[in-house]
């Protein structure tokens, strides 16, 4: 990178922290840190939710894999577009009539506090150090196009690079100072400022590499056989159809998700909040994978985990590789900012309050989720540099297969069955844990069960199809458990009346009107980002006419908003 991307790369994120602290002024209370106050727009938690499941493992793992087998890439990532779709249809809106602030208010009613305690702490402990892989995976990224002198402080002495562990502890600590600052609103805007910036680098990516690979007709001439089949390896059919399963467990019960669908102001909002989430990862996987697509046929045997970075520096002028490395980062932040604000709230709500202080004020519940983000942020740091020793995209795929559905399906099936209760949750979690530790450590190979004779055949299965036992006894095991719960339980749960209870309260609210705050600061990074780009242009003359282009594109985005913003604006006074 040049001396442009750098200026560019500081001032995003300065920025972006600068953005959080704006926000901070909008945080009067511990709903407005942990809900937005119910005044998110629904476009804005759309978004959120897209970008909350985005970081830098969509380029490393996802567009490793796009560099090595092709168009499964796609098809795998399109997965998450169908399962959001399903989950506005049926889930994200019952979320929001239940009148809850977040997934943890309503285990409680629904279940009582034991099993909140329990998913408080393992998901605010094990959940966010996972989250410390992505930024791993991001510090890779920046670090691989990071050169530094012999004898630098900052540089490791076996590639001659900028550090990766100091790159991953700084990178954590701007996730939490953005997260301490600003609360759930300066997740929401950030999300939307890196979503706008990525989507627009992308696709000025797309032409010039392809321009670069000789056309769309050379690509495809160049292009290994089967490069372009839906399915490859071990990603099979069977795999799509699980993935698609599993994720609709996890956005459709997750915290963080649902956290999305309950800081809007009506059911109908959150149902499209899930609709712009899903159709967004319909149509842009094509977009997102097609640079490492057509590198491939460019320069064959690179490091898959850095094909993706290395297909946009390719290509990209100076300044531009900048700001797509700064979206990149801030895409990362918005998972970790995501998983940081839930659990904050929830160590605040569900921990401290609950346990400890059941009269405190608002100002010491804000004060208090400030000093666990901070907390949680230092697990965070702890497993950005701990995770890379168990390997990224392994410690992530294994994650979501194994566990979503052990952790997350009780909560759903919660939402609609009156009959199960807190002894249901706990066997289902505990048995799907059992499970998984069992495929996992005891089926595989060497495992401690593969000894026995009668066990082989199952292990062999297992080693030869270890995605897809993943996903089966991920999904199977739980479902299978509750659904047998479900006919044998006779009675009425009678913690069950007390959700509805308080989805009786949530119907007679009278409707609130979303922020315009979020419109607002969108509508001026695009301009400022704009006003960089039109500089950088008139500095680097070789690429003037691809930065004039992108800096009026980011203008004209910036005006479309501001006739939008106008537009609402006239109709609310209406």
């Amino acid at each position: 990178m040049q001396t442009a991307d750098y200026v560019v790369i500081i001032l995003y994120m300065l920025g972006v922290v600068t953005a959080g602290m704006i926000l901070a002024s909008k945080m009067k209370n511990s709903k407005d840190m942990f809900a937005a106050g119910g005044q998110s727009p629904w476009w804005v938690s759309g978004l959120s939710g897209f970008m909350t499941i985005f970081s830098a493992g969509t380029f490393v793992v996802w567009g490793g894999i796009a560099y090595q087998y092709g168009f499964v890439a796609v098809a795998i990532n399109m997965c998450y577009g169908i399962a959001a779709l399903l989950v506005g249809y049926f889930l994200a809106g019952y979320w929001r009539k239940l009148g809850v602030n977040s997934a943890s208010e309503f285990l409680q009613l629904r279940f009582g506090g034991s099993i909140v305690q329990f998913y408080t702490w393992f998901q605010g402990t094990f959940g966010i150090f996972a989250v410390g892989g992505a930024i791993y995976a991001l510090s890779k990224i920046v670090c691989a196009l990071m050169p530094l002198p012999e004898g630098h402080l900052l540089v490791d002495p076996e590639t001659g690079l900028l550090s990766v562990p100091f790159t991953s502890v700084v990178l954590c600590l701007i996730v939490i100072v953005i997260t301490f600052s600003g609360g759930l609103w300066a997740v929401l805007v950030t999300d939307v400022l890196q979503f706008v910036i990525l989507v627009i680098s992308v696709i000025f990516v797309v032409p010039l590499i392809l321009s670069k690979a000789g056309g769309w007709s050379a690509f495809l001439d160049k292009a290994p056989e089967g490069f372009l089949s839906p399915v490859a390896s071990d990603f099979t059919w069977w795999f799509l159809a699980g993935w698609v399963i599993i994720h609709f467990f996890k956005i459709g019960g997750e915290w963080a998700f649902v956290q999305r669908y309950t800081c809007v102001p009506s059911p109908k909002d959150a149902k499209k909040a899930a609709y712009i989430f899903g159709a967004m990862y319909l149509i842009s996987p094509i977009f997102w994978m097609l640079p490492a697509l057509v590198y491939r046929t460019i320069q064959p045997g690179q490091d898959v985990e850095q094909a993706y970075i290395l297909a946009c520096n390719l290509v990209l002028p100076a300044g531009m590789m900048g700001l797509m490395i700064a979206a990149m980062a801030s895409a990362t932040a918005s998972a970790a900012t995501s998983q940081l604000n839930v659990f904050a709230g929830a160590f605040t709500t569900e921990v401290y309050q609950r346990m400890f202080n059941k009269n405190a004020s608002e100002k010491q519940l804000v004060f208090v989720g400030r000093i666990f983000t901070i907390l949680l942020g230092g697990i965070v740091i702890a497993g950005a540099l701990l995770i890379p020793r168990y390997g990224y995209a392994r410690f992530i795929i294994d994650l979501t297969t194994l566990l979503t559905g052990p952790l997350v399906l009780p909560t759903i099936w919660g939402l609609f069955s009156k009959k199960i209760g807190i002894k249901a949750v706990w066997g289902t979690t505990m048995i799907g844990f059992l499970a998984a530790a069992v495929v996992k450590f005891g089926l595989t190979q060497d495992g401690f069960l593969s000894s026995f004779e009668i066990l082989q055949p199952i292990s062999k299965w297992v080693v030869s199809n270890m995605r897809i036992a993943d996903l089966t006894v991920g999904i199977l095991v739980p479902l299978i458990i509750l659904i047998i719960l479900e006919f044998t339980i006779k009675e009425t749960n009678p913690k069950s009346i007390s959700v509805q209870k308080s989805k009786d309260k949530f119907q007679a609210l009278e409707v609130v009107e979303s922020s315009s705050l979020p419109t607002k600061m969108v509508m001026y990074t695009l301009a400022i980002i704009g006003f960089m780009m039109l500089i950088l242009a008139f500095i680097n003359t070789t690429e003037m006419k691809v930065l004039l282009i992108f800096s009026c594109l980011l203008f004209g985005l910036s005006v479309a908003t501001f006739f939008l913003l106008k537009r609402k604006l006239k109709q609310d006074k209406l």
